[in-house]
């Protein structure tokens, strides 16, 4: 798949210089940087939750999480994740799992993470598991018009609750 046409207008109507970045399919935002050989906080990644009757885009560094009651807080109503088989049809220009950070494209409100926001450039999958687009972070904040604050942490949450399970374990709880 290539990058979505209406992606490319988008760009090129709002005057946004940008390269696009082929690789192997990525599964993920931390995957795709390991394949660029970046590290995770150079990668933007796109988050869909719904707040309410709202959908939204997070988008946040690839070696971070959404912490979701930070979210919520900072959007007033609860937010959870959206499930994948919705994203399809929200976002049917677009491969599952490769949304781009630009909700004003699909009439979403945009939530950047503050660990982003002052990257001179933004890298992110450009609707395709298979190709990243790079452009500078002004552009992106001037067409996408994101709303900035702090909702991600870095890590894995899964990942956080098993090695604080662990420590648990070796401070000799029986």
């Amino acid at each position: 798949m290539t990058v979505p046409a209406r992606l490319k207008e988008h760009l090129e109507r709002n005057h946004v210089s940008y390269f696009s970045i082929q690789h192997p399919p990525a599964r993920s935002a931390q995957y795709a940087a390991s394949l660029l050989h970046v590290a995770g906080k150079e990668v933007a990644k796109t988050v869909v939750l719904r707040a309410g009757k709202q959908v939204l885009l997070a988008v946040l560094p690839a070696s971070y999480h959404v912490n979701l009651k930070k979210l919520s807080a900072f959007v007033g109503v609860p937010a959870q994740l959206v499930e994948e088989q919705e994203c399809i049809t929200l976002f049917p220009d677009c491969q599952p799992g490769a949304v781009p950070p630009f909700g004003e494209m699909y009439g979403l409100r945009v939530y950047l993470d503050s660990a982003l926001a002052d990257d001179p450039e933004i890298v992110f999958c450009a609707g395709t598991l298979s190709e990243s687009i790079s452009l500078g972070n002004a552009d992106f904040a001037r067409i996408a018009k994101p709303r900035v604050c702090c909702f991600a942490e870095p890590g894995d949450p899964v990942m956080r609750q098993a090695q604080a399970a662990d420590m648990h374990d070796i401070g000799g709880s029986e």
